[in-house]
């Protein structure tokens, strides 16, 4: 019987299909770490780029004028000292910097707002979340500081005008959530100052860059305001309620006079000049 030579093409074709086989695999594997750790290393843009208006799918962002934005808040790579891993979270508050750690001894550096006085917190935190334009919605306690605010007690939705800007990244400290957001602004010139009520304001341009390099369940350490490591969670002291003063009701004032009487007798009523009538009693018969 002639032979076709089976066992050879069987086995040439196998070898060949494993080898597409794990080419498949290697590629669907590695492309989008390949993509995360690609963005999360880019290039950083000079600030004539970084900051000119763009569109962000159906919202405009305007441009930030650089003439009134100081060098050290634009976004920049800076040499910086610390044993993080690369793509750790370092917030600085009182300096106004936010370090997104790139290796060793390497940062991104942008310019932040923080929290105002009484509202400044310190200690460790992961990212739970990232959200594209997200919906804000104001807290109680912010309600009653604002009652305009209470428009939006069921939620603002995302959108240029929204307090939580472009992008929100969600932090959790010890498993729970406190509120604190890294997000943007579409105040921008707020930007270096102590504004907001604890949440960390990035410029809308530098959040979206932010946004792309980090991922969820990256570490984020906010200092002391000195720039010393915080020892726990340092967060403020939930408000005191108000107290409800209850007043009674305005009352006109009630004037009392005495009055004293004195029975008059005929010597008195003749001193005044009053005719005295005297009936005569009568008399029995």
């Amino acid at each position: 019987m002639r032979s076709f030579g089976s066992t050879p093409s069987i086995k040439g074709l196998s070898v060949a299909l494993a080898l597409l086989l794990s080419g498949c695999v290697s590629q669907m594997t590695s492309t989008p770490s390949d993509s995360a750790a690609a963005a999360r290393t880019a290039p950083v843009e000079k600030p004539e780029a970084a900051y000119v208006a763009r569109m962000d799918g159906p919202h405009a962002i305007p441009a930030v004028p650089l003439e009134k934005l100081p060098d050290a808040l634009r976004r920049q790579e800076v040499a910086y000292t610390t044993d993080r891993p690369a793509g750790s979270i370092i917030i600085h508050p009182g300096q106004k910097f936010l370090y997104f750690v790139t290796g060793r001894n390497k940062a991104i550096r942008y310019g932040i707002s923080v929290g105002k006085a009484g509202f400044e917190w310190a200690g460790e935190a992961v990212v739970s979340e990232t959200k594209n334009w997200p919906t804000w919605t104001p807290p109680k306690e912010m309600i009653e500081r604002s009652p305009k605010l209470e428009e939006w007690k069921d939620g603002q939705p995302g959108g240029p005008t929204n307090p939580l800007g472009a992008r929100a990244i969600y932090l959790l400290s010890g498993g729970r959530d406190y509120g604190y957001r890294i997000h943007g602004t579409p105040d921008w010139w707020s930007i270096g100052k102590n504004a907001s009520s604890g949440c960390i304001r990035m410029i809308q341009q530098d959040v979206i860059d932010l946004h792309q390099r980090v991922q969820p369940g990256a570490a984020v350490l906010v200092l002391n305001t000195d720039g010393s490591m915080p020892k726990g969670l340092k967060v403020p002291p939930p408000p005191k309620p108000k107290k409800v003063v209850v007043t009674a009701p305005e009352v006109p004032e009630l004037v009392i006079r005495t009055v004293s009487y004195q029975p008059q007798t005929a010597a008195a009523v003749t001193a005044t000049n009053v005719p005295l009538v005297v009936t005569p009693t009568p008399t029995s018969p």
